[in-house]
């Protein structure tokens, strides 16, 4: 399978330097900007069961930004560390799972059983995207490679929520969100292998 990310995975240094030299000046550091990314996508998730679609598009794709601001402060102060990685991609994790629970709620609500299904399932290939990811490392390989990883996934989620095309989108979620877990298990699978075959 194609090794294709379609988004960068982080700011460009000439952006991210000065953001994180900014943010962390006021003495604010990279876990309160974490939590603050999570607070807010509990906000976005809540605005979303309310049937309150475009507020909850614009603050999740305020707060979901933040997942680009809180590395580059770490980066820029200094304070990078394991236990902050670890925060950031557990808060991501959430994150993403509560605003999709929310999804699932707003279809239910409305009597979309299907759609409601959809999301189960986008959210279900979201977790094992991430999964993959984590498994990877354990076993010393490096996964960020994936057609769609959270970058992509985040911003589809907020064009349905601005546009009002969240049964489309979720559709798409989570044929791609499943496809990229598949993906990264046959890239996982070969590099386990690769040793293996030299011997």
């Amino acid at each position: 399978m194609p090794k294709l990310n379609i988004l960068p995975q982080r700011l460009a240094t000439s952006i991210a330097e000065p953001i994180g030299r900014s943010v962390g000046s006021v003495g604010i550091t990279p876990n309160m900007v974490s939590m603050a990314g999570f607070a807010g996508n509990v906000l976005a998730g809540w605005l979303i069961t309310r049937d309150a679609l475009l507020p909850a598009g614009i603050v999740f794709l305020f707060f979901s930004a933040l997942d680009l601001v809180d590395g580059a402060v770490a980066r820029a102060t200094g304070k990078a560390s394991d236990y902050g990685a670890v925060l950031d991609a557990v808060l991501d994790r959430a994150s993403e799972v509560v605003v999709l629970a929310a999804c699932a709620w707003y279809f239910a609500s409305r009597g979309e059983t299907v759609q409601c299904g959809v999301t189960y399932c986008a959210m279900v290939g979201s977790v094992a995207v991430s999964y993959m990811r984590a498994r990877a490392e354990v076993a010393g390989l490096s996964m960020r490679e994936g057609i769609f990883r959270r970058q992509e996934r985040v911003a589809l989620l907020v064009i349905g929520l601005l546009f009002n095309g969240l049964t489309v989108v979720m559709w798409i979620l989570a044929i791609l969100a499943n496809l990229t877990a598949l993906q990264r298990f046959v890239l996982i699978a070969r590099g386990l292998q690769a040793p293996e075959a030299t011997n």
